[in-house]
């Protein structure tokens, strides 16, 4: 969540009356959504940023909370964002089965305000703790930008979410040219200068949230790009490259120019139930070696027909 930005919590509740009440008391602290049944509930989080929290009632017409709340636990891209059911059902055994789908709470109506209130900031608390260490664990250490790990989780999701909405994803592999000769020339310490300006750079570059920079291992970048085709990842890889070449950093025993200089392979695919995102990794591997074998300092693509 960006500093300055106020949490945000989906409000799940058929009754007009009780998502009024919660919104009036929360608005103040928090940036309220509000869904008058599962199905809308669901359908916005695949559309939207994902929420902090999520107020759930049980008893709605369609799905009820227990099944939305089953839905969201055994997706991917929804199982970490803490669910506080707030219902009417009040029997012991209905709490049980709350908590062990995995809500991290149960409050029954009518509700106290005051205890609603600390219960959610309890939690909106605790999942921006958790969401801190997460971070940090998926962050590379010298560059500072996202790991290998985190590139692989997401590069799951996006390929799962990119089959569901049938809408491409690109993904651009990066290198930098001749980076060992330029360790030897100019020593450790300047590559890694040279890789942390290189990935601040790509970084930068990007400009939705949604779109990935990661470094892939040693001097191998590679940056995701949901919703994107071919033509549009080849303009950012040409806006990298270039962005590259500007900072004007030397490199006397590079045969590709006198600075540092990157060489781009970009690929896009309409996912399918029959693909994995090995092809697409390899796609853009290959136009990778033909930038390579293209003097460097270039991008080439790989079109899926």
């Amino acid at each position: 969540m960006p500093a300055g930005e106020k949490p945000k919590i989906l409000i799940v509740d058929d009754a007009a009356e009780n998502i009024r009440i919660l919104m009036e008391n929360l608005k103040e602290d928090y940036a309220i959504v509000p869904a008058t049944d599962g199905d809308k509930a669901i359908k916005m989080l695949q559309a939207y940023s994902l929420p902090d929290l999520i107020l759930l009632d049980i008893v709605m017409p369609g799905a009820d909370g227990y099944e939305i709340c089953r839905r969201l636990k055994s997706d991917e891209i929804t199982k970490d964002i803490p669910i506080i059911f707030i219902t009417a059902k009040d029997r012991e055994e209905d709490e049980v089965m709350g908590l062990t789908l995995g809500a991290v709470d149960y409050i029954t109506k009518p509700f106290c305000m005051p205890i609603v209130k600390a219960r959610v900031n309890t939690h909106v608390e605790l999942k921006k703790h958790r969401d801190k260490l997460k971070q940090l664990s998926d962050l590379d250490g010298l560059t500072g930008i996202c790991n290998r790990r985190r590139f692989d989780e997401n590069m799951k999701l996006q390929w799962e979410y990119a089959q569901r909405s049938n809408t491409p994803l690109s993904l651009i592999m990066i290198d930098i040219d001749h980076f060992k000769a330029f360790n030897d020339l100019y020593g450790h310490g300047k590559g890694d200068e040279c890789l942390k300006k290189v990935a601040h750079t790509l970084f930068e570059t990007i400009k939705r949230p949604t779109d990935m920079i990661a470094r892939y291992g040693g001097e191998e970048f590679a940056c995701l790009i949901p919703v994107t085709d071919l033509d549009g990842a080849t303009n950012i890889a040409e806006q990298m490259r270039a962005n590259v070449l500007s900072l004007s950093i030397p490199h006397e025993a590079s045969s590709a120019a006198g600075f540092v200089t990157i060489s781009l392979g970009a690929a896009c695919i309409k996912p399918t139930m029959y693909a994995a995102p090995a092809i697409l990794l390899n796609g853009a591997d290959q136009a990778l070696y033909q930038a390579k074998r293209s003097n460097r300092n270039c991008v080439r693509t790989c079109r899926f027909e």
